[in-house]
């Protein structure tokens, strides 16, 4: 297939950009990588936040299964700008609006890679770690897309490491019951295996310079983000003057990873950075707490475990939220009942 070289104008509530791209180029990372901040949450046709409506000219559909679809009014010309791209110069709308980004900011680009190393942390949750072709920039908290051979569309996952100039990025990933990818990296032997890379995108992101407080309330793999955040943190010393209250929810003890990490950053950050364990189906058992003194374990729901450890606590508070939907919906609604605004709440959509 020839590629053309094309313009997409992309109008805004604000202003207009001119896109110069190729019929290659997904609208949405020819408008990111262009430091045009376009509207998204997940990037990889789920969630319907990056929904456009055509004005002029035509556009392919690369995923036309994608779930965002049910959110579009197809009629009227919408469509996922995360899953299109232009077949001829082209007028978007968008009802947002939309600026360039700060200076300084880790502008996404495609990447290649090939997967380093993998290893199995609990029966149905790995550890992944990609080697890059170059080095990337990204900031704690931010997550890249992913896409294996043979395997449709691209996914996002957030990265457990942070460092400036990264040479790997390292992620954990849940087993979905009958999802294509993950039955993949789970029953076959993926190492050297490439894989094309989008990023780094998300806002849910942590700088030292926030002067807060901060809560994070994290279930199953959505810990990798928060990971990535506590890293930074602690590299740059930030629990020495703010608070840090982390609450990480398993079914069960079985179910349970990075604690030895946890136990680490605990132990190098100091009082000021509390730890909890929330396990949902079981009590802690008395060994748990034996070989983990620096964290603490508790029953339930994370985010009803959160709300109890929480109370009355509040103040100059930013909260991260990573994980299923009834865990950031039960979160945020607890948040939102305490009074913590909503730019003050902060997670990325991946379901």
């Amino acid at each position: 297939m020839t590629t053309k070289t094309l313009n997409i104008q992309v109008n805004a509530r604000n202003r207009a950009y001119a896109l110069d791209g190729t019929s290659n180029d997904k609208i949405l990372n020819l408008g990111l990588s262009n430091a045009v901040d376009l509207p998204y949450e997940c990037g990889s046709g789920t969630c319907g936040t990056c929904k456009a409506r055509l004005i002029s000219g035509e556009i392919c559909d690369q995923w036309p299964e994608a779930p965002g679809r049910k959110f579009l009014k197809l009629k009227k010309g919408e469509f996922l700008m995360c899953q299109c791209a232009a077949k001829t110069d082209s007028v978007i709308e968008v009802e947002s609006f939309v600026h360039t980004m700060e200076a300084g900011a880790c502008v996404p680009a495609p990447l290649k890679g090939r997967i380093s190393s993998v290893k199995l942390l609990t029966p149905d949750v790995i550890f992944l770690q990609i080697a890059l072709q170059q080095t990337v920039d990204f900031d704690a908290g931010q997550f890249m897309l992913v896409q294996f051979p043979e395997i449709v569309g691209f996914r996002g996952w957030s990265m457990v490491n942070y460092e400036r100039h990264a040479k790997t990025l390292d992620f954990v990933i849940k087993k979905k019951p009958g999802g294509e990818l993950s039955e993949w990296l789970f029953n076959n032997n993926c190492d050297g295996v490439e894989v094309d890379l989008f990023g780094p995108m998300g806002n849910a992101t942590f700088y030292s310079r926030l002067a807060k407080n901060i809560l994070c309330i994290a279930g199953g793999s959505g810990i990798a983000g928060i990971m990535s955040i506590l890293s930074r943190a602690s590299q740059d010393g930030y629990f020495s003057q703010y608070n840090g209250d982390v609450f990480f929810g398993v079914r069960t003890m079985k179910d349970a990873f990075f604690l030895d990490e946890l136990s680490v950053l605990r132990g190098e950050c100091g009082e000021k950075l509390n730890i909890t364990i929330a396990l949902s189906e079981e009590a802690a058992p008395d060994d748990a707490r034996t070989d983990y003194p620096l964290l603490t374990f508790d029953q339930g729901f994370v985010h009803e475990v959160a709300g109890r450890h929480m109370e009355d606590r509040y103040q100059n508070l930013r909260a991260y939220l990573a994980g299923p939907p009834p865990l950031v919906n039960g979160s945020i609604g607890m948040l939102l009942r305490a009074r913590v605004t909503t730019d003050n709440i902060r997670y990325d959509k991946f379901s």
